[in-house]
């Protein structure tokens, strides 16, 4: 096993042992968390040794360059690729033939045209619906800051769960990016929150899958919930260059 390889392996395992002390301080079973090891901006080499290292299911932010890797690791037929970036309406045909899960629909605009294009291409495409609770404009999401204000998301909501090639599987969101775990502790609450009120409002919807948490706060959020984390630069190490693809 090359040193690269083994440098990885050996992070990826001790973040799924933190995952799991997280687990069982909330009294959960280390197996309901999925790691999600993020390699946005990383060579294909990298990605490569990640995937020998273990690594079971990669994130990727730009769908262009997620499928170029998808593309040159086909080999790697066992490997999920998420896409957990913002998605262009533009780029949603790449979305919906190349990636195994998507964890950022986050408009009916989108939802509607991935749907059209899994048809075109015969599949269904698992997908979490994003959620802005913090209220910042740099993030996506359905606005949902205001819990007041959750049962106006219902209505664009029930129009995005009859779509018939998308399989709804939860929630995803990005808490605004502060110091501590203890910062992003709150927002994963308000999302815990959601979650209930809307598998409230909509009994026959899956809401089980909550992805929040990234290498500053992960474990914070599977105290509060999480079912997915993503999980970059604690396991890989810092971005190798800089993306222009969007």
């Amino acid at each position: 096993m090359s040193e690269i390889v083994e440098s990885i392996r050996e992070r990826y395992l001790a973040t799924l042992d933190r995952i799991a002390v997280a687990a069982k301080k909330a009294g959960r079973e280390a197996g309901s968390v999925k790691l999600v090891v993020v390699t946005k901006s990383q060579p294909v080499e990298i990605v490569r040794a990640a995937i020998e290292a273990g690594v079971k299911i990669l994130g990727e932010n730009y769908p262009e360059e997620g499928v170029m890797k998808i593309q040159f690791l086909q080999e790697f037929s066992a490997v999920e690729w998420h896409m957990i970036g913002h998605v262009q309406s533009r780029k949603a045909q790449l979305v919906a033939a190349n990636f195994n899960f998507l964890h950022s629909l986050d408009s009916l605009k989108l939802a509607r045209k991935l749907d059209r294009f899994c048809g075109e291409a015969n599949r269904t495409l698992p997908v979490l619906l994003e959620f802005n609770v913090g209220g910042e404009e740099s993030k996506g999401g359905w606005p949902a800051w205001d819990e007041t204000r959750w049962q106006e998301l219902c209505a664009e909501l029930a129009d995005v769960f009859s779509l018939p090639r998308l399989k709804v599987h939860g929630l995803m969101a990005m808490p605004p990016l502060g110091e501590t775990a203890e910062f992003s502790r709150l927002y994963f609450q308000k999302v815990k929150r959601l979650q209930e009120y809307l598998s409230g409002q909509f009994p026959l919807v899956n809401f089980s899958e909550l992805s929040m948490g990234t290498s500053l706060d992960y474990e914070a959020a599977v105290e509060e919930g999480a079912t997915l984390v993503r999980v970059g630069t604690a396991i890989v190490g810092a971005r190798k260059y800089k993306t222009e693809i969007e």
